[in-house]
């Protein structure tokens, strides 16, 4: 007879110490933090030794924590798998997509009532990953922003990453050439402090310096722009439902690289997957539409 684990304690334990404390794990198992710290104990109780080290502003895993969480995650993983799979033989099929909040929200999920139109039997999850967050191995596939190589996961190109300044209707009126951009609050994202001096340079307008609020995501400062606060510096996709409905305008028409493109990216292994090939087909048809759109 095997002897297997408490099952509910080692979700608990296992989201606790990947993500950090009990509040991160609660909010991903949907439970409250103090349900998560109880079903720890019990693990610990049947176990019969600690798992944290619980200080005054932050768990630190015992020797023992670590050893276990090191193996259970890729086991979970691995169960993660294993279900959808056998889901799939049921005429299920599930794919888990890891993309920036942004992304999904400006270019993806506007687009997936096609989708899902289109290929009702596969379910699609969609996993927070942005570009600082690694792909994790029970992804499906991920959008990633970079140069197009990523070592060890096939890359499928769908989007250029060009930059072009946006604005309110109203205030666009204003900006009849790019040098007008000195009297105006240009509007920055805090990973990407070489937008703005990338765009202006080409623009022949070196010596202008980006002032304005800084935002910790393009989506953030391209909604500030539509309520009118300053020029943001808008970067394809994101733009390209707002431009069409009139929300924002481009005043220029010089767009410039940023040296990076939109890319689909899946593990060697899982180009076998119907459902992977299936989206695959999809997202670069519906990248292709928009490669029209956008000239």
């Amino acid at each position: 007879m095997r002897r297997l684990p408490f099952l509910n304690g080692i979700r608990a334990f296992e989201a606790a110490g990947r993500l950090g404390g009990f509040a991160a794990a609660a909010a991903e198992l949907h439970v409250s933090p103090a349900a998560v710290s109880r079903l720890v104990k019990l693990l610990e109780s049947r176990l019969g030794l600690a798992l944290f080290e619980r200080r005054a502003n932050r768990l630190a895993l015992t020797p023992a924590g670590a050893r276990y969480l090191a193996g259970l995650t890729g086991l979970l993983d691995g169960l993660e798998r294993l279900t959808e799979e056998v889901a799939a033989l049921g005429g299920r099929q599930v794919l888990t997509l890891g993309v920036g909040p942004t992304f999904a929200i400006r270019w993806l999920i506007p687009r997936l009532a096609d989708w899902q139109r289109r290929h009702p039997g596969i379910e699609l999850r969609i996993a927070t990953g942005g570009a600082q967050v690694p792909f994790a191995p029970d992804w499906s596939a991920g959008i990633r922003l970079g140069e197009g190589r990523f070592p060890g996961l096939v890359s499928i190109p769908l989007l250029a990453a060009d930059l072009t300044p946006v604005c309110a209707p109203a205030l666009a009126r204003r900006l009849a050439a790019p040098g007008d951009l000195a009297g105006e609050s240009l509007l920055r994202v805090a990973h990407a402090p070489e937008d703005w001096p990338r765009w202006l340079a080409a623009a022949g307008c070196p010596g202008i310096a980006a002032q304005g609020p800084v935002f910790g995501q393009y989506g953030q400062a391209l909604q500030a722009a539509a309520d009118g606060l300053g020029v943001a510096m808008g970067i394809r996709p994101y733009i390209d439902d707002d431009l069409a409905a009139g929300r924002l305008l481009a005043p220029f028409a010089l767009a410039v690289s940023k040296g990076m493109r939109w890319s689909l990216v899946h593990a060697p292994q899982r180009a076998a997957e119907p459902a992977l090939a299936a989206f695959i087909g999809w997202i670069t048809a519906a990248a292709g539409e928009g490669k029209e759109q956008g000239g």
